[in-house]
């Protein structure tokens, strides 16, 4: 059987609950993730983006069963991982995985460099000590680490070489699809560009798939070949890289471009600038969540919550009125 994606999410919300007093009372919740569908295709990088907060880290822990998904559909290669067992999960992990923001944070400083990217195979796989040594240094060489410093601890690289040795461990096992969550944003600019190119040419070697987090769409713009905006836990935009810089559909989405630096000053547009502060997602505003923040807004948005609909060639925009 053929499947458009690779992995599909149909409405899945995540709500954490809010509570109080000695007992614990409930007094509300937090709707981190409310009801967003999307889909990424098989070899291809979705980008996801959005403002702190706004529920992209939520909902790709959700996506790797990291946390159970309050309400909704996700299916790997068809499979529903809702459903799934424990014997079945241990098998889906080894087909995804995550690279993590933090390139020090995410590694123990306790172990070896070797034992850190040999960590997953003598979980999953049954190898001999050989084995498994032969296959660190083939992976330190895939990202380009010195493998003479595979005897070493993590405080003794550097942030960027750090971050290729979570992405050795990440692709230890072969996977399929892998969750980079603002891979490359504690990161000098110049050490972002060669890990994004690493990230490209493991993709075109191994066969990946990613979902790309970050908070600007300048960084994910060289390496997605689609992109998702999300705002307060909502999906408001989804379009091919190339016509959602070229045509913002949804308010946010060009607000999100206007803020990104222009290399030729006498081609650079007008930053529009948000009012007032981000709403509680505890408290979300009625109608569309952006009307309080939007600078095109009308009486329409206050009231009807927009859904996400077609709005050109495989793009998504969910507003009333699309740009």
């Amino acid at each position: 059987m053929t499947h458009e994606y690779l992995l599909e999410a149909k409405h899945v919300k995540k709500y954490f609950p809010i509570k109080t007093g000695l007992f614990n009372r409930v007094v509300g919740q937090v709707k981190a993730v409310d009801d967003v569908s999307f889909g990424i295709r098989a070899g291809e990088t979705f980008g996801l983006v959005g403002e702190s907060g706004c529920g992209k880290s939520t909902l790709a822990r959700v996506l790797l069963k990291l946390k159970r998904a309050t309400d909704g559909d996700i299916r790997f290669e068809g499979q529903n991982i809702q459903e799934v067992g424990s014997s079945d999960l241990r098998k889906l992990r080894q087909e995804m995985q995550i690279i993590f923001q933090d390139p020090f944070g995410s590694l123990n400083p306790r172990f070896l460099v070797k034992d850190i990217i040999a960590e997953p195979l003598r979980t999953h796989r049954r190898m001999s000590a050989k084995d498994v040594d032969a296959r660190v240094v083939e992976l330190m060489e895939l990202v380009g680490l010195d493998v003479s410093r595979r005897n070493r601890y993590p405080h003794e690289f550097s942030g960027g070489q750090r971050q290729r040795v979570g992405i050795a461990r990440a692709i230890a096992l072969n996977p399929k699809f892998v969750v980079a969550d603002e891979a490359v944003s504690a990161l000098d600019v110049s050490v972002q560009s060669q890990v994004l190119n690493l990230l490209q040419k493991l993709q075109k070697e191994l066969g990946l798939t990613y979902l790309f987090i970050a908070h600007g769409l300048n960084v994910v713009r060289h390496i997605s070949d689609r992109i998702g905006v999300m705002y307060m836990g909502k999906m408001v935009e989804i379009a091919r890289t190339e016509d959602l810089f070229a045509h913002p559909r949804h308010p946010y989405t060009k607000v999100l471009l206007s803020a990104i630096p222009k290399p030729t000053p006498h081609r650079m547009t007008e930053r529009i600038i948000l009012e007032g502060e981000v709403p509680s997602p505890a408290n979300p505003p009625s109608g569309c969540r952006f009307h309080t923040r939007c600078p095109f807004v009308q009486e329409k948005c206050r009231i009807e919550e927009p859904l996400l609909e077609p709005a050109g060639d495989d793009r998504q925009a969910a507003c009333h009125f699309p740009l």
